[in-house]
């Protein structure tokens, strides 16, 4: 956003929306991490339950449990000067309904100094959604491709094609936003429909492979970064961190491995 603001806040995303100003969010799972990104002026950080695929080395995100969020989310809240940190409810911790949705929200609030939460699902979620904004909690909500279904949608597909399932996508983000949600992510969504939705809706939409006029972008920052071999085909790489991170790790092995570090500009004489 062009509009400096000392945090940004519920009522930033919203005006940014109105002046058609870009959001930028990545996700951010450490503080060494999230105070870069935070630097660098990204507006939002998702601690994402993709710290499972990311981080825990899983092959989706359903295994990830509020224990693995809490500690993450509580290193990205505190290292973040400015951003807004938002941190996924992961799978099982809402499905049951709004009662455990708040339970679930509230300790993560209390836990870890985060700014909102995030949950998937359209009308299905829509009560969840309204029982955590009647109490005060922010919420994003995520359509498209939700990879907490994803057995259901048969892996990472794009939803929203076809005249039904467009227009079924657009009543889910109407049923978020009137329930309260800030903002509604939408995921591996043609661009067209996507571009409806952003239209139709007041709260700002944050696209992930949703073509370019949602009203913000956001990427795993992985992917972002090249830290590994592949990234999605709606993931640029922006730069190669990874190779760069081999590179200085080799050295490194290298030059231990030769006697040549540490040296006397790295070692105490007296």
């Amino acid at each position: 956003m062009t509009e400096t603001a000392k945090r940004v806040r519920v009522h930033h995303l919203q005006a940014a929306k109105a002046r058609g100003e870009r959001l930028t969010m990545l996700t951010a799972y450490d503080a060494v991490t999230a105070r870069i990104f935070d630097d660098a002026g990204v507006d939002m950080l998702l601690v994402g339950d993709s710290i499972g695929n990311t981080m825990h080395g899983h092959r989706t995100t359903l295994p990830v449990t509020v224990e693995d969020m809490i500690p993450a989310a509580r290193a990205v809240a505190g290292a973040a000067q400015r951003a807004f940190v938002v941190v996924d409810l992961p799978f099982g911790s809402y499905e049951a309904g709004p009662t455990q949705a708040l339970e679930t929200a509230v300790r993560i609030m209390k836990a870890t100094g985060a700014d909102a939460v995030k949950l998937e699902g359209g009308r299905r979620s829509a009560a969840q959604i309204r029982a955590l904004t009647d109490a005060g909690i922010p919420v994003v909500g995520h359509l498209g491709y939700t990879p907490q279904s994803e057995n259901l949608l048969g892996g990472p597909r794009v939803q929203g094609r076809g005249d039904e399932a467009a227009a079924e996508l657009s009543t889910d983000a109407v049923a978020v936003a009137d329930a309260g949600a800030v903002a509604v992510v939408l995921e591996m969504v043609p661009a067209p429909v996507a571009a409806r939705v952003t239209e139709i809706v007041a709260i700002p939409t944050i696209g992930i492979g949703a073509g370019t006029e949602c009203d913000g972008q956001v990427l795993v920052w992985v992917d972002m970064a090249g830290m590994g071999d592949w990234s999605p085909r709606f993931a640029k790489r922006f730069g190669e961190v990874g190779a760069a991170l081999r590179a200085a790790a080799t050295a490194y092995v290298d030059e231990v491995r030769a006697r040549t570090f540490p040296d006397d500009e790295h070692s105490f004489q007296s």
